[in-house]
């Protein structure tokens, strides 16, 4: 009778529970989140930084929708670059290295400043389920909390299992115990688990490097962050610096492998192909001689760096034989040893759109339990179980991004569509439509999402309001401007068609007479100029976005049984009927359904739908 009854739950306080947990607080739920270690909120486990190649777009996006890790980012971050800015503007990504424990310390503040928000210390071990429905969780201390809907953001934390050598213990993460029970209590209710493993490198005292051997890596002269309007000073307080392994290396690992925990025969789950251990890249690419790795301070505070490059899970000494053996680091002392974890994770063709359970109402998954990889990653899942759970809780429609709205969209729309089985990372290969889903635009996308549900300020929102009026005016004036000092042209021409000439900037306009209006800061200019620049590709991706909206709203009715639709190949009735697509565009993008199979489905959908548009027929012709 005295059990503490919630609007929402919240299992985890990592970059997953978090955005979960402040997104329903700042929605009305009244929410609770648990956490095993309260000094543990927003950890950086891993590297401590935000940002990179899709990462920073997911960043970018979280915080357009109202999200946090932005936000947090800019206030700790040390070190900020633009990466490929050598490439074109689709790949453009901002990143930050970041305070861990400054980072892990404001996160914590922005929790316990939320009204609505309460933060308990406790290790769920348990769910309440009935009739199908979660209705609270259970901690270790056999206490019962009930809400109307549970997220679970457990990280690594289920059954996880810590390796050095042949050395094996539980834990979520280094000094962290491990999360046991729930992975029974998530079996029991029918859901599919499997296992995966991921890994940290060794951290160095940075004062015994030596720096004559080591490439610097300064930040950005102009930084640039990624929360939108946020008023942020940005400050570049650290160098990171870039060396390589060398033949040293490569035959050190070579002559111990076997003692590695993965080699060794010690893990059965399966890693992240694109952020592998030192062991992998040296066993997988034997004719590559060296490898780079990145020396990246942990926080002004302290002299730890984090040696990103060489994660590993060797014996302690075989680690410092390998750290001696780089240039830079001969001399280097370890202050943490790598190690590799295994955990469990839900098989993601188990969850919706929504992040619900296809199981279990009112049951949602985000982050690594769904078998991703990252903070951004989670942070992302974490934010959308967040609204869907409170948009559900109020009756109302669903939040589901396309692929045509963000990276966000991409994310989800591939586990649940897709699946997984490696640890999933996000990468802009993976958006087909990239050039408009850049870094620079994701709140002209999303912003409006966020105020509508109410997690972006009317301060927030009347600044995006001030700089689209300032865009689109100088925007039109460039469209309709001649050039005031012809130069060398041979006749006058609009600012516009200038600008798409691509030595010309808009910095540049100004020797053609062009003056820049004092409300027009850097970055509205530079969005201004890449979509001039890139008026044609951008035209031509809208025409494929109205073909792919088209698609995705030719709905497939719930109760359809793919089985009995003998037009479509057998293997594809099987696919279809696991993951059930809610679209024809969904179905289309399901591994094993072919254009084929795709045609007959929509012969099959014409007797529900007679009036929509034939998109298979539009896209033959």
């Amino acid at each position: 009778m005295n059990s503490p009854k919630f609007d929402i739950l919240v299992v985890g306080a990592g970059h997953a529970g978090v955005e979960a947990g402040l997104a329903c607080a700042r929605m009305g739920a009244r929410t609770a989140v648990f956490v095993i270690k309260l000094e543990s909120i927003g950890r950086m486990s891993c590297n401590p930084s935000v940002g990179g190649p899709a990462k920073g777009h997911l960043a970018r996006e979280i915080d357009a929708l109202g999200g946090e890790i932005g936000y947090v980012a800019d206030i700790t971050g040390i070190h900020f670059r633009m990466l490929n800015k050598k490439k074109g503007p689709a790949v453009w990504a901002p990143r930050a290295q970041n305070d861990r424990q400054l980072y892990s310390l404001v996160m914590r503040e922005h929790l316990e400043q939320q009204s609505g928000l309460h933060i308990i210390e406790a290790s769920v071990t348990d769910l309440i389920i009935e009739n199908g429905e979660v209705r609270g969780v259970v901690t270790s201390l056999g206490k019962s909390f009930y809400g109307q809907k549970v997220i679970l953001c457990n990280g690594t934390f289920l059954n996880g299992l810590i390796h050095v050598g042949a050395v094996s213990y539980p834990g979520g993460r280094s000094g962290e115990p491990a999360s046991e029970g729930l992975t029974e209590s998530l079996q029991k209710a029918g859901l599919k688990l499997n296992r995966f493993k991921t890994g940290t490198p060794p951290r160095v005292d940075m004062r015994t490097l030596n720096y004559n051997h080591l490439e610097e890596q300064p930040g950005d002269e102009n930084p640039s962050g990624f929360s939108y309007y946020r008023d942020v000073t940005l400050q570049n307080s650290v160098c990171c610096y870039i060396t390589r392994t060398t033949h040293h290396t490569q035959q050190i690992i070579k002559d111990n492998i076997k003692l590695s925990s993965l080699y060794g025969g010690y893990i059965k789950g399966i890693g992240p192909r694109y952020c592998p251990s030192i062991e992998d890249k040296i066993v997988k690419f034997p004719d590559k001689e060296t490898h780079h790795i990145f020396i990246e301070p942990e926080g002004t505070k302290t002299h730890e760096g984090y040696v990103n490059g060489i994660s590993t899970s060797l014996p302690p000494e075989i680690q410092e034989a390998i750290v001696h053996s780089i240039p830079g680091l001969e001399t280097a002392e370890i202050m943490r040893y790598g190690y590799a974890i295994e955990y469990d994770y839900v098989e993601p063709e188990e969850i919706l759109p929504t992040l619900e359970t296809r199981k279990i109402r009112g049951l949602y998954l985000a982050g690594q339990i769904n078998g991703t990889s990252g903070y951004e990653e989670a942070a992302a899942q974490g934010l959308m179980a967040g609204i869907n759970a409170v948009l559900s809780l109020d009756r109302k429609d669903s939040l589901i991004l396309t692929r045509t709205d963000g990276y966000i969209g991409v994310l989800i729309d591939d586990l649940v569509t897709k699946g997984t089985n490696e640890p999933y990372r996000m990468f802009t290969s993976r958006a087909e439509y990239r050039l408009w889903l850049r870094q620079d635009n994701a709140d002209e996308r999303l912003m409006p999402v966020g105020y509508k549900l109410g997690l972006v300020s009317d301060v927030r929102w009347q600044r995006f309001q001030a700089m689209l009026a300032v865009k689109e005016r100088e925007k039109q004036r460039l469209f309709s401007e001649n050039c005031a000092v012809p130069g060398d042209l041979p006749e006058p021409v609009k600012y516009a068609v200038l600008l798409k000439r691509p030595e010309i900037s808009v910095d540049d306009l100004a020797r053609f007479g062009y003056t820049t209006p004092e409300d027009m800061n850097t970055d509205i200019a530079t969005r201004i100029e890449l979509e001039i620049k890139y008026e044609g590709y951008l035209k031509r991706q809208e025409e494929e976005l109205l073909r792919f909206r088209k698609a995705e709203e030719i709905a497939i009715p719930d109760g359809l049984d793919f089985m009995q639709i003998n037009t479509i190949a057998w293997e594809a009735r099987e696919k279809l009927a696991r993951i059930r697509p809610h679209n024809i565009g969904q179905a289309m993008r399901i591994p094993g359904v072919n254009y084929t199979d795709a045609s007959a489905l929509m012969i099959w959908l014409r007797k529900y739908n007679p009036d929509k548009t034939d998109i298979m027929k539009e896209d033959k012709e």
